[in-house]
């Protein structure tokens, strides 16, 4: 475990050690965890620029002065808009690309409780937020992310450590029980992360679970295993959740710190403290660039097992067939 001191040593040290003037790209970041860890970012970088897309206008616009107020000589810039659709993953990522040359963070976290619902596009509007838009935004904005200097890195919180069997007749998973979706749907990102790995070798991939923190997610709930997990929370959250404060402190080490390299990476983040070895990739090896981690910081053992079975049977391969696919019926292309 990485403990909170070491976290807290590692942010205190990221204004000096990371380039001035870093971009960031946080993708809902309106409540929750991925606001909390944007406006950590902002507290902690000299003159950032950070985009940062939610459906609430109201919501951007207090947390884009709240981010002014915590660091006057950043640069903040909301983008509205419903990224459960892949149509608007690349408008987003046009305007990005319009503005910028070089990324050098993507911070994924948009998510829902609702598991009935499907798109116009014809997703899962669970499966395109927590898989296909991450995905999606990956594949567009890699080539600014291997233009950055300091610091490439793409965090996708989710289900890091809880990886199993991958339903290859259903993707969406949509016959299958919520227990069996969670160990599906994050093979298959960690998958996907593998692929966009060996495409860009200087970028580093981490897929993490944040463990128990209380958010805005279960807001919106539609079947009844969420409602018990609503009610569970509700009874002994108190207990078990994580702070959402030390959350962001953990997300923003995920982000920052060389504890997590690229596989050929240079300038890979904030030296570690004394004590903290680098994290095990999902390959078994320390330092290759694509990680699953628990809440605590540390790689998932459970998920090397289970990610080289798949792998002998050619799993990820077509999980990427799948996926471009998907994005070509959708969007007429399999990237920008």
């Amino acid at each position: 475990m990485v403990v909170l001191t070491q976290v807290q040593s590692s942010n205190a040290q990221i204004a000096t050690s990371l380039p001035v003037s870093m971009v960031a790209l946080f993708v809902g970041a309106t409540s929750g965890i991925g606001e909390a860890t944007l406006k950590q970012f902002a507290q902690h970088t000299q003159r950032p620029r950070v985009y940062f897309v939610g459906r609430s206008q109201d919501a951007g616009r207090r947390i884009a002065a709240e981010c002014r107020a915590l660091n006057p000589e950043g640069e903040y810039i909301f983008i509205p808009a419903d990224i459960s659709l892949l149509n608007r993953v690349d408008d987003v990522c046009r305007e990005i690309k319009r503005r910028e040359s070089s990324l050098n963070v993507l911070f994924l976290s948009p998510g829902t409780a609702v598991v009935h619902t499907e798109t116009t596009e014809g997703l899962r509007i669970i499966t395109a937020l927590v898989y296909h838009a991450r995905i999606r935004f990956i594949v567009n904005l890699l080539p600014l992310l291997q233009q950055a200097t300091g610091l490439r890195r793409v965090i996708s919180v989710g289900g890091g450590g809880s990886e199993g069997p991958i339903d290859t007749a259903d993707f969406e998973a949509r016959t299958a029980s919520v227990a069996f979706y969670r160990g599906h749907i994050t093979s298959m990102t960690t998958l996907a992360l593998e692929t966009l790995a060996k495409q860009a070798p200087t970028v580093s991939f981490v897929n993490e679970h944040p463990g128990p923190v209380k958010t805005g997610l279960l807001r919106e709930v539609d079947n009844l295993r969420m409602w018990i997990v609503w009610l569970v929370l509700l009874l002994f959250g108190r207990w078990i959740y994580v702070a959402l404060t030390e959350s962001a402190e953990r997300h923003l080490f995920l982000t920052t710190s060389a504890k997590y390299p690229a596989r050929h990476g240079e300038d890979d983040g904030v030296p570690m403290p004394e004590g903290v070895p680098i994290a095990r990739g999902v390959d078994g090896k320390a330092g290759s660039g694509v990680y699953s981690v628990r809440w605590d910081g540390e790689s998932a053992e459970h998920t090397i097992e289970v990610l080289e079975g798949l792998r002998e049977h050619g799993i990820g391969e077509i999980v990427w067939r799948y996926t471009e696919s998907q994005f070509k019926r959708i969007a007429g292309v399999e990237a920008l």
